[in-house]
């Protein structure tokens, strides 16, 4: 498993609820939040995929998000 087969399926598992690269990185024990951002911009409209500002379900902040459809 890649880190991004395992940020793809933590999304996939909150769908419809976005999340935010902060609450990936903490949740799935990535030492870089960067890691987590290079691998959202990845899956970003693709597959249902979507990236936008919005609430993250988990820690309540408005930030960039991403979410399944």
């Amino acid at each position: 498993m890649t880190v991004l087969d395992d940020v793809e399926r933590f999304v996939t598992r909150l769908s419809p609820e976005p999340v935010c690269d902060d609450c990936i990185a903490q949740k799935l024990s990535l030492n870089v939040r960067q890691h987590a951002n290079r691998k959202t911009n990845e899956l970003a409209g693709q597959n249902g995929f979507e990236r936008r500002k919005y609430i993250c379900s988990l820690c309540g902040a408005t930030k960039m998000v991403i979410s399944k459809r």
